[in-house]
């Protein structure tokens, strides 16, 4: 863990906190064994989503390229968990969970709250009506604006200068909202990272850049795309404050990201969570098999020795949430899609999604005459 020193302000005193803190004064030990819990649930749904996707795959039940969130899903869960249902986020194409994860909180079926159904998310993986998108993207190209999502491009890095829009509007208007801007180490070298983390630190607005730090851009590792010992060094530049967290610990996640949405909220401006974490497979399924040969065996295998789900059990048995059979039940870490069965998840985590998939492959394709809808303007 480091943190990025002051130079002359006080505003960096909460992030300091937390960062020199006791484990017995961290925000996480303040969640409750029903918090706590959900949080568990929470990292099986987004593995479950995961793997089953992949499974449908070979199936032949689906089409069109994966991006895997496997062994990351700490990252998403963690920073998630805490924000209020009137923040923005702003995910990538790794973060497809955060849809139907936001402002999820013991209420996965409520269908008022700020973040997406399981219905319109696998709708959008099957390119069908339902979904947000009507089909015109399989994947994480979606958003919403009711739910304060802000749409995912492939243009890395590139929804920041949007995000920090977003929310320089929201304080016009008298609003606290915050934004997590959701974005892979590869992206902190393209010039709009810069310019756009520079514009939030002069404005001083509520912008928590969250850098997925998977150890690789695609094929390049992270060493020849950023020069410093860490992604989070990179704030210096900015004069605000940078964190890194263990992003294979979704209670650290959530510390770390807690102390920045707070520091935010509070007026004091923005700052960079960079969460180490590994990326399990290739960059999307159509690269596993090179991704095999670009990256050492070793590497891969001490990668995934750190699973999310095991640290989170582990963490809950130290705290006397889980016990006996119980902390013994639902092994699904360590376990790769090929492997996993639905025995390794919790019944209701099977349930929801097996409910958002069949809503996918029954719901039908658009019609032909919408293929212009949204292209053109029409006549008033």
């Amino acid at each position: 863990m480091s943190v990025i020193p002051t130079t002359g302000t006080a505003a960096f005193e909460p992030l300091a906190e937390i960062a020199e803190s006791t484990n017995d004064s961290r925000p996480s030990q303040l969640l409750t064994k029903e918090d706590c819990l959900e949080i568990f649930n929470q990292l099986y749904l987004a593995r479950y989503f995961d793997i089953r996707l992949i499974k449908e795959k070979k199936r032949g039940r689906l089409r069109g390229t994966l991006y895997s969130s496997h062994n990351q899903e700490a990252i998403l869960v963690g920073a998630l968990f805490g924000l209020k249902a009137t923040d923005w986020i702003s995910p990538i194409h790794r973060d497809m969970p955060a849809f139907f994860l936001k402002d999820s909180k013991f209420q996965w079926d409520d269908p008022t709250r700020s973040g997406m159904s399981i219905e319109e998310v696998c709708a959008q993986v099957w390119g069908k009506v339902d979904s947000p998108g009507r089909a015109r993207d399989n994947w994480s190209h979606i958003g919403s604006k009711s739910k304060r999502i802000i749409h995912s491009t492939s243009m890395l890095a590139g929804t920041i200068p949007v995000a920090a829009g977003v929310v320089y509007a929201d304080r016009m208007n008298g609003g606290d909202a915050v934004v997590l801007t959701f974005n892979g180490e590869g992206s902190t070298a393209q010039g709009i990272f810069h310019e756009a983390v520079n514009f939030a630190a002069v404005h001083k607005l509520p912008v928590v850049t969250i850098v997925e730090n998977n150890q690789w851009a695609y094929g390049t590792p992270v060493h020849m795309g950023c020069p410093t010992p860490d992604v989070a060094d990179r704030a210096h530049g900015y004069g605000i404050p940078g964190l890194v967290a263990d992003g294979q610990d979704v209670f650290d996640v959530y510390d770390k990201v807690m102390a920045a949405v707070e520091h935010a909220r509070s007026g004091k401006g923005p700052s960079i969570v960079e969460c180490k974490t590994f990326r399990a497979y290739g960059h999307g399924d159509h690269d596993d098999d090179r991704a095999m040969k670009y990256r050492p065996s070793e590497e891969i295998e001490k990668g995934r020795t750190r699973d999310p789900i095991a640290i989170c059990r582990e963490s809950l048995i130290e705290r006397g949430f889980l016990s006996g059979a119980e902390a013994e039940q639902y092994i699904a870490e360590r376990k790769s899609a090929s492997e996993a069965t639905n025995d390794d998840f919790p019944p209701v985590v099977v349930e929801y999604l097996n409910r958002g998939i069949e809503f996918a492959l029954n719901s039908p394709l658009p019609n032909a005459e919408e293929g212009a809808m949204w292209v053109f303007k029409e006549n008033a």
